[in-house]
């Protein structure tokens, strides 16, 4: 599974408005229909589903990284969008560090496969020290669909 697979460029965003959880969600979440890839009248439901995820366990895993996610049966396939935060947001992350870095995935319940390949994919490029600096460091989204396209490439993890 690649970035490219799942990653929608037009909802990247880049310095995030946000400064809590539930408003990055929001945020994230609300890029998505604004590219069309969701529509407005799931995304209150869809919200619910990733915070109601997020009560069993922050998805902020540490080093300033967070990968919020559901499943859910208003999409048909699996979406997701990337969100940096330049000062960082608190994120109940387990090792209590602020924020830079989000990764969001929406994807259908009948496809739990394309699920965890995606949250795999993701985690194991994030393990990476230089491909989450030059992620933070960026200054478009058109740079992080080029080192999401880098990393699709194995240009990153060895």
């Amino acid at each position: 599974m690649k970035f490219s697979d799942f990653v929608c460029g037009d909802a990247i965003r880049m310095q995030l408005d946000a400064d809590d959880k539930e408003s990055v969600i929001r945020e994230m979440v609300s890029a998505l229909v604004a590219a069309g890839q969701v529509k407005e009248g799931e995304k209150d439901d869809i919200l619910k589903a990733i915070l109601k995820r997020e009560e069993l366990g922050s998805t902020g895993i540490g080093r300033g990284i967070a990968v919020p996610h559901t499943k859910h049966p208003s999409v048909d396939k699996l979406l997701g969008t990337v969100a940096v935060s330049e000062d960082g947001v608190d994120f109940d992350s387990l090792d209590g560090e602020k924020v830079q870095l989000f990764f969001l995935l929406i994807s259908p319940p009948d496809r739990p496969g394309d699920h965890l390949r995606a949250l795999e994919n993701i985690s194991r490029q994030l393990r990476d020290e230089t491909f989450c600096r030059f992620l933070k460091q960026a200054k478009t989204s058109q740079d992080v669909i080029q080192l999401l396209d880098e990393a699709d490439n194995n240009q990153f993890v060895s």
